[in-house]
């Protein structure tokens, strides 16, 4: 119950917003343009009849008393408060700034540019004031009594000079910061300039020759035609000139376009829209900076380390020499027995397990150091022998022994390493320990989904807390999202907490965590849509994956209002993937095998776990698409090679001693230990921080099969219809599949027809991978309900 009161402690969400709707916006904006033109209007006024209305200035409760400025008394007492009183002439900029913050209201623009505006506007308005303070001895128009009194005081302080180097220097802050003014740019301005009136000279000196030669046109024709040929010459230089230098694509078009053919223009044009977007991507950039996607949650704090426990009883990993001796001569004197001789042997001592690695002797057979795996185990009396023989790429023969004093490897050293912490990966997950006491590594991104299995009790649970735990860790709400499928109900609870922070659901459903295989079934078939339509994403922004299209999108090259947004990886978790298969089948299987086949380029994601690796339940086609697997202890060699397509989980020692492979070698790991109270307390860290409004929505799907919402029209009902349900009347079994086979139909016809006997009362609704039932009893009861419904007609 008391867990129940502080659940119930955070279920209010509604937050008091202050954004203005559309036509308080245009309501605000009119308002702060009408008084910023106002305000334009009075000062203006100002400075024509400020004399003649200094005696009634002050005074508005007396009628009789009228003033000469445009706005009459609020004109005279605003303008004599802001110009006299206040910042002089700079006044000017105030007027300014709030008709301009008026447009931007009206108009909807982004208000980022609008604070630069303000910010850099009083900073020239109090420099102005401050500057014309140099002009007069006492309190003028120019100044204002605040610029004088500032001017004043700096003077006091630092002396004329000491005042005219601070305001030069508050002037080059203002060109340089604002203006992007550098010694560059003005020494080639003054150049172009330089430049101009050098051709421009050269222009008017050419002038009167081309007059000569026209006078020369009239009088013969012979020297006509001497004057056009240079003429020619003449345009053909000008056409030349502009071509190797940037600033000229306008020129070289006007010219190409009246001289050239038009496909040469093309690409003229082509290459400047080219330029232009390319510029616009870099102004965006260089004025707002890159997309950041954790900016709606910049406030969030990962979690810390303080919230992991140190399980690891009695410290780091000691070295029992006198158990390794012991093991050493039992391996050799077991292999001597058999005549085979060792020339060398070393062991690697690991968390769980001590890796002997043995060089035989020239001659030994491989095959016959394999088969003594049983021998070896009798010798040590040890559970769990594992023989690698060879090992790939060093030349030696593993044989793997468990410690009898095991340490338990902690979710909070593998966080905590450096080889974690460093990690440059998209989705970095800490499985746990090598044999070498090295922490393990991956990026889930390249593997790209994870198949993981394991008997009842061996760490399935634990791993998948150890994914979830190192995801937590390492990504931000913004770039990441969780589709956990719990089937039993209870492993996956904890997580509620941070629905709204990394979990992902659909629109319509009230919890994140899914456990209706009816909910399964349209979360997988969302997910393909929303895999479809990333995959559009993709073709219209012209990348191949996930990582380039975000990359382009930050970098603002990509427009959201063409309907591109910033994607985040989306992991889907499934516990128990047997008991899915057991309840839906093939309605599991597809989605699951086309997720498998095409979501990796778009940041979908897929961590499959299951007690029963058998071989209906790992079919081959998702065995094909899952490259990256992980064994927890079986029951059996044939589910271990179900599971790694090779031997060796069946003689793992349980409590987290699991196998990895990523299509390649073996990788013997002792997985990491998060309990469950540390998950809590991970969750509960993550889920009283500031979230989203809600959970991460994916698209909606509406089932083919989802109900009776068909109309019962007897006219379009299909030919066979009465056929049809005389089949399953009899049957009194309400499937499509069996009107397939009875009437030799499609899929989709045969589908039709079911939704079309739903809706006549006939077979029951839709009931997952169970067959429908069917409501009429006999014949004579289905001719007596389509008698009725004709006579109803």
């Amino acid at each position: 119950m008391a867990k129940k009161k502080k659940k119930t402690a955070k279920t209010p969400r509604k937050k008091i917003s202050f954004k203005l709707s559309k036509q308080q916006k245009i309501i605000l904006g009119s308002f702060l343009f009408l008084l910023g033109a106002a305000l334009l209007i009075s000062f203006t006024s100002y400075f024509f009849t400020w004399k003649i209305d200094q005696s009634e200035i002050g005074i508005f409760n007396e009628r009789e008393l009228q003033t000469e400025n445009l706005l009459n008394k609020f004109g005279a007492n605003i303008a004599h408060f802001f110009i006299y009183d206040g910042f002089g002439i700079a006044a000017y900029f105030l007027a300014i700034l709030i008709g301009l913050t008026g447009v931007y209201y009206f108009f909807d623009f982004a208000k980022k540019q609008l604070l630069r505006f303000w910010f850099w506007g009083l900073l020239l308005m109090l420099w102005f004031s401050i500057f014309f303070g140099f002009f007069n001895e006492k309190t003028t128009l120019l100044s204002g009594i605040i610029g004088y009194e500032a001017n004043d005081y700096m003077q006091d302080y630092l002396g004329l000079i000491g005042t005219i180097l601070v305001m030069t220097f508050i002037l080059i802050i203002y060109l340089v910061v604002r203006l992007k003014l550098t010694p560059e740019t003005v020494i080639g301005a003054i150049k172009k300039s330089k430049n101009e009136i050098i051709s421009e000279f050269k222009s008017t000196e050419s002038t009167p020759k081309a007059k000569i030669s026209e006078e020369g046109i009239n009088t013969n024709t012979s020297n006509s035609e001497e004057v056009s040929k240079p003429t020619e010459e003449k345009s053909f230089e000008v056409v030349e000139k502009p071509t190797p230098t940037p600033p000229s694509p306008p020129t070289e078009k006007l010219i190409l376009k009246s001289e050239t053919e038009g496909d040469v223009e093309m690409e003229v044009e082509q290459g400047a829209e080219e330029e232009e977007v390319d510029t616009l991507s870099e102004k965006l950039v260089k004025d707002y900076g890159e997309f950041d996607p954790r900016l709606e949650l910049s406030k969030y704090r990962f979690p810390t380390l303080e919230l992991l426990r140190d399980h690891t009883i009695g410290g780091a990993i000691t070295i029992d020499q006198e158990e390794l001796e012991e093991n050493k001569n039992r391996i050799v004197e077991t292999l001597n027995n058999y005549k085979i001789g060792i020339a060398n042997i070393k062991a690697t001592v690991g968390p769980t397990v001590t890796l002997y690695e043995i060089v035989p002797d020239a001659g030994v057979r491989i095959s016959k150091i394999k088969n003594l795996e049983d021998d070896i185990a009798l010798s040590l009396s040890a559970l769990g022998i594992r023989i690698i023989a060879p090992i790939p790429g060093r030349g030696t023969i593993g044989i793997e022994v468990p410690n009898k004093n095991p340490k338990i490897v902690s979710m909070r050293s593998v966080i905590g390493s450096a080889k974690f912490q460093n990690a440059e990966m998209e989705l970095p997950i800490a499985f746990g320990k090598t044999i070498s006491n090295e922490t393990f590594v991956v990026d889930l991104a390249k593997m790209p989904h994870l198949l993981m299995a394991g008997a009842t009790g061996q760490g399935k649970s634990v791993g998948l807390n150890a994914i979830l735990t190192s995801l937590l860790y390492k990504k931000h709400p913004a770039e990441v999202k969780f589709v956990l499928v719990d089937p039993k109900k209870v492993e996956l609870t904890l997580f509620n907490k941070i629905e709204r922070h990394f979990l992902a659901k659909l629109p319509d459903s009230e919890e994140a965590i899914i456990t209706d295989t009816t909910k399964v079934i349209n979360t997988l078939n969302s997910l393909c849509i929303e895999m479809d339509a990333r995959y559009d994403l993709l073709k219209d922004a012209m990348v191949r994956n996930i990582k380039e299209y975000n990359t382009k999108f930050k970098n603002r090259k990509l427009n959201p209002n063409d309907g591109h947004r910033f994607l985040p990886y989306i992991v889907l978790v499934i516990d128990e993937f047997a008991d899915l298969i057991m309840t839906a089948g093939k309605e599991v299987e597809t989605p699951i095998a086309r997720l498998a086949q095409l979501a990796r380029a778009i940041g979908i994601h897929l961590i499959v776990a299951t007690q029963r690796p058998s071989v209906n339940v790992i079919t081959g086609i998702i065995k094909a698409n899952f490259p990256a697997r992980i064994a927890f202890r079986v029951t059996s060699k044939i589910d271990s090679r179900t599971i790694l397509d090779n031997s060796g989980a069946d003689q793992l020692i349980g409590r987290g001693d699991m196998l990895y492979t990523q299509g390649n070698e073996l990788t013997r790991l002792q997985c990491a230990f998060v309990d469950t109270p540390e998950v809590d307390d991970i969750t509960d860290f993550i889920g009283s921080q500031k979230a989203f409004p809600d959970a991460h929505l994916l698209p909606e799907y509406v089932g083919e099969e989802g109900g009776t919402t068909l109309d019962n029209d007897i006219e379009e009902r299909d030919k066979l219809f009465r056929e049809a349900a005389e089949v399953l009347v009899i049957a009194q079994q309400g499937s499509a599949s069996l009107l397939q086979r009875k009437l030799k139909l499609g899929y989709n016809r045969a589908g039709r027809i079911i939704d079309q006997l739903e809706a006549a009362g006939i077979v029951g609704p839709f009931e997952g991978s169970k067959a429908r039932s069917v409501l009429v009893p006999t014949i004579d009861a289905l001719n007596q309900l389509l008698e009725n419904e004709t006579k109803n007609i």
